[in-house]
């Protein structure tokens, strides 16, 4: 049976999407077969494995229908031309899926496991978890009901971090949203590891924060791996590509790929 891990973090700006992309790409070059699931309105993913914005706008089915279960998830799936790489892709009409779930679900707690709407993703993944090796969700920057549904949905989840002294202060927020949702709709829910990104050994603020953090948590909890700031990393996205196909011999897409092998290692 395939594994689902959500990419998480409330923060912006710390390279989720990123890492998504090139994760789930360094995962396929490894020989898994990957389904990669947009759950982002901006569909920030989507356009990185090569789907422009006039295209997204023409997509007949994304993870929108998907969720609202206006259709099947295999019928949303698109091949992509990476590597053992499927996408499921998003654009702007997501957005009306944050607000349509919304006005069904009790804003001031999670729903119980009987909430439907914040289950409407698992029920859906459920069905094609066994067709891949891992798939990947890519969230956007919130705790609403979309990133909720992906927190439902998956097994396990990343973290993406940067080394920023109020970082740790949002991934707090974010394990004790992460308790709830195991408490309330998916008691197996894990944490696979937080990973740094960004990272910049020669600046003392990113050192200092991420000894600091590393005193905070079980040496478990982090990866070992980090991801430098590379420019490549940076330009790969207006080409359409994952760094690992961008530029394969940056240290950007070596980081991916150790990352990868990290995280297949933990499952």
């Amino acid at each position: 049976m395939g594994k689902i891990i959500t990419i998480a973090n409330q923060k912006g700006g710390v390279a989720k999407t990123t890492t998504a992309i090139n994760l789930s790409a360094a995962i396929g070059m490894a020989g898994k077969k990957v389904l990669v699931v947009d759950l982002d309105p901006q569909g920030n993913t989507t356009t990185g494995y090569g789907i422009r914005s006039e295209e997204k706008k023409k997509l007949k089915l994304t993870s929108y229908d998907v969720i609202m279960g206006l259709a099947r998830p295999s019928e949303a799936v698109i091949e992509t031309r990476f590597r053992n790489v499927s996408l499921m892709p998003a654009n702007m009409e997501l957005a009306e899926a944050e607000i349509r779930l919304l006005k069904l679900t009790d804003k001031s707690t999670l729903p119980s496991p009987q909430g439907l709407k914040t289950l409407q993703l698992r029920k859906a993944l459920l069905q094609i978890k066994d067709d891949y090796d891992i798939i990947i969700i890519d969230t956007l920057p919130s705790l609403g009901v979309l990133a909720l549904n992906a927190l439902a949905a998956c097994d396990s989840m990343i973290v993406p971090m940067q080394c920023e002294p109020y970082s740790f202060e949002g991934v707090g927020e974010l394990f004790t949203t992460i308790k709830r949702v195991k408490k309330s709709v998916n008691k197996s829910l894990q944490i696979l590891g937080i990973v740094f990104t960004m990272t910049d050994k020669r600046l003392k603020l990113n050192r200092d924060v991420m000894r600091e953090i590393r005193k905070k948590l079980p040496a478990d909890a982090i990866f070992n791996t980090e991801i430098p700031r590379n420019i490549a990393i940076a330009e790969a996205p207006s080409h359409g590509e994952p760094i690992l196909y961008y530029d394969p011999e940056s240290k950007g897409a070596d980081a991916y790929m150790r990352l990868a092998k990290e995280m297949l290692k933990r499952l």
